[in-house]
């Protein structure tokens, strides 16, 4: 009991709750901060790759109609009048661009199509219902294939997996079937691949070059493995634009890797070691080598160099004690070095574009491409989302394979 007559048992409570209190309004200012600038941004786009909201918004009437249509032949005569009258309107609204824009997604030209067609359409809205089909085939032949009506019927759908399909080389045909694309329009998959081959190889490279700097930085002396250290760090300490152009300059014909192969004899003429896939390795190991060594020279830091010792006096060879004794101690970090690297790999835009050629290109570079470029947001959005399901696939194999708990990044 405290002087104040509370029990000291609740006294205690109070003093744990208001220290909660005071803890969580300390961390709320950074908290709303991320919710608002990091958060919701990425929840708002990552929504996209689910929504088609440009028919319902655009052809109210019309959407309905097309839905309850089987999507084979011609649609029923009242919706192409329907669907004539929307879009004469729409015109008038300047709101049919994202309709046109969604159709060109399918068939190429069928954004023209509909503008001109609308443009024009408003001219017969007078006649009856059953003469509408034949003045769209008056204004364009093209309506005159069914092939132009049915991608009408597969739009619809304000909530649809279009655009997570279409990242993966896949679309619905008019019965709702997944069926692969043309093969003219397939290349995320192979994109995807490269995407996951580049950053493997990456991570192995950063991993073979990253053990022996580690090792040799957690056992020389201080004074010397500082040198080391700032060595290794100043790639942290440059733009990662200037780097990647600083390769751009060294490794092209006339650069200085090539003048110095030439000058001591290694080859005879220039080798092209830009704008190919050796350039984008080369790069990429340069400026992610850090995000390897450091977590790996934390570890094998505070290793205790007497269980080698032990390893050697009991007979052990010292490749078979490395093996057995102090590699399995360095896995927290070899596992922290190999889950970083290979993420951020998968994310790398900026080199692949600039060292690397047209068959180098990684999956950011058709994120940005459809961003900012074509406009397709709902295709940028869903390969983001494939983008994020491999990082958490990754992450999920390393909580699997070492265990979260054991993640040491410096």
């Amino acid at each position: 009991m405290t002087a104040d007559g509370v029990p000291l048992k609740i006294k205690l409570r109070r003093a744990e709750r208001m220290r909660k209190v005071w803890a969580l309004a300390l961390i709320a200012p950074l908290f709303v901060f991320l919710l608002i600038t990091f958060i919701y941004p990425i929840a708002e786009l990552l929504t996209l790759s689910v929504q088609e909201p440009a028919f319902v918004e655009t052809l109210p009437e019309t959407t309905p109609m097309l839905e309850e249509w089987d999507g084979r032949g011609y649609p029923p005569d009242e919706t192409i009048a329907s669907f004539a009258r929307e879009i004469a309107q729409a015109r008038e609204d300047r709101t049919l661009g994202a309709v046109a824009r969604r159709m060109n997604y399918d068939i190429s030209g069928y954004r023209s199509l509909i503008m001109k067609t609308s443009k024009k359409i408003a001219e017969s809205l007078s006649l009856p219902d059953d003469q509408m089909l034949d003045a769209f085939i008056d204004i364009d032949r093209r309506w005159e294939d069914t092939a132009y009506w049915a991608p009408l019927k597969t739009a619809t759908p304000p909530l649809t997996d279009y655009y997570l399909l279409w990242a993966v080389d896949h679309t619905r045909d008019v019965d709702g079937n997944i069926v692969s694309v043309d093969d003219n329009r397939k290349i995320y998959l192979e994109v995807l691949w490269r995407t996951v081959e580049i950053s493997i190889f990456v991570t192995l490279i950063c991993f073979f070059l990253g053990l022996p700097i580690s090792y040799l930085l957690a056992t020389l002396p201080t004074s010397k493995s500082n040198l080391l250290l700032i060595l290794l760090l100043l790639p942290f300490w440059t733009s990662l634009l200037v780097r990647t152009t600083a390769w751009l300059v060294l490794l092209q014909s006339e650069g200085l890797v090539n003048d110095f192969g030439l000058w001591v004899g290694l080859w005879s003429e220039p080798l092209e070691l830009i704008r190919n896939r050796l350039g984008v390795y080369i790069a990429m190991v340069h400026i992610l080598l850090p995000f390897m060594a450091l977590p790996m020279f934390s570890v094998m830091k505070g290793i205790n160099p007497w269980h080698m010792r032990a390893a050697l006096s009991l007979g052990a060879t010292p490749l078979a004690a490395f093996m057995k004794v102090y590699l399995p101690q360095c896995l927290p970090g070899i596992g922290a070095g190999c889950l970083l690297v290979f993420i951020l790999s998968l994310g790398y835009y900026i080199t692949p574009a600039l060292v690397g050629g047209p068959d180098d290109q990684m999956l950011s570079y058709f994120i940005v491409s459809n961003t900012n470029q074509t406009l397709n947001w709902g295709l940028a959005a869903a390969l983001s989302v494939i983008l994020l399901a491999m990082t958490l696939v990754m992450f999920l194999m390393y909580n699997k394979l070492v265990g979260v708990d054991k993640l040491k990044l410096g």
